[in-house]
């Protein structure tokens, strides 16, 4: 897709952590393009997240749920580019939560190929999860690797897919899928890892890790994470799907060791052990030569970006509230 011929560009979920870096990102990647930050603002977004672009005259937020078909028709009009990022993503909440995560991830995602049908949409990127995999104890997962989700919200999110792929099948609708690692950043939300143990520490609150703290998982940087979906704009086939990951593998008792040391916590008093999740993957991993062919590959790393997440942490920690956790 050519960058000239961007000139309306959709992104849903862009208040959100991950969305309000990627909505920045395209603000100063795509200087003549008019920006749509399509977002519900649920607990875990914040029109703050956007304060240096909001008020620019190429940037126009709309408040509005994706579940509501005729308000995503209505403002997906003339778009050529449509990030739909917007999702519920918290495992944990998916347990106790689970029609919530259906109605946001599969209706939603629904709601969001019908209204990129209906404006012929020329290019449409469907952002997914690793987690659709299962978990894998050796090796990482290719593409066409089968999906084995094994909670709610990785289920939603591969009930999600089915439906992309209904649309792509049926109507050659131009949809890029992409299943990243966990990402990682400022801004985030303490109801994940590595945001909520620095929210904990520098609320001088113990960090919960569940059960024995031995879960692998593998880290994405969310500055990586946006220089991924340029890349697929650019360069991406439409009808494909794309892993977007690192080789930085740790458990989440290594996460929790790494923040407490740059924090200056003594770990064993700073953590309580506590009853596992119903069902918890042990390890995920994918494989991203297929991205990486494209040009990509990460820049950035875990022990150099803590010293950034930590200190965004200590100055903005009265944002969040755990306590419905």
């Amino acid at each position: 897709m050519k960058t000239k011929s961007i000139k309306k560009i959709l992104i849903t979920g862009g208040c959100g952590f991950i969305g309000s870096h990627l909505s920045e990102y395209i603000f100063y990647k795509y200087k003549k393009a008019e920006i749509i930050i399509y977002d519900k603002i649920t607990y875990a977004a914040s029109i703050s997240n956007l304060n240096k672009i909001i008020k620019n005259k190429r940037v126009l937020l709309i408040k509005k749920d994706i579940c509501n078909l005729k308000d995503l028709i209505k403002y997906s009009k003339n778009v050529d580019l449509l990030l739909h990022l917007a999702a519920e993503s918290h495992v944990d909440n998916s347990f106790h939560l689970s029609e919530k995560f259906i109605s946001t991830n599969v209706l939603g995602t629904k709601n969001v190929m019908e209204a990129s049908l209906i404006n012929k949409v020329k290019k449409v990127i469907h952002i997914s999860t690793d987690e659709v995999y299962g978990e894998i104890s050796k090796g990482s997962f290719k593409e066409n690797n089968k999906m084995n989700p094994s909670n709610p919200y990785s289920s939603s999110k591969a009930a999600a897919e089915m439906i992309v792929s209904g649309y792509i099948h049926s109507y050659s609708l131009p949809v890029i899928i992409l299943r990243p690692n966990n990402i990682y950043g400022s801004r985030q939300h303490p109801e994940k890892l590595i945001s909520g143990c620095c929210w904990c520490f520098a609320k001088n609150k113990k960090f919960s890790l569940h059960g024995n703290g031995f879960q692998k998982r593998t880290y994405l940087h969310v500055k990586d994470f946006c220089r991924g979906i340029d890349i697929l704009i650019n360069k991406g086939k439409i009808y494909n799907t794309y892993n977007i990951g690192t080789r930085q593998e740790y458990t989440n008792k290594n996460i929790v060791s790494m923040i407490a040391k740059k924090m200056q916590r003594n770990f064993n008093r700073s953590v309580l052990y506590v009853k596992d999740r119903l069902f918890n993957d042990a390890r995920y991993s994918v494989n991203y030569s297929k991205i990486k062919k494209l040009g990509w590959k990460p820049l950035l790393n875990i022990e150099s970006s803590l010293t950034e997440i930590i200190s965004w942490n200590m100055r903005n920690h009265k944002l969040f509230n755990r306590d419905h956790l």
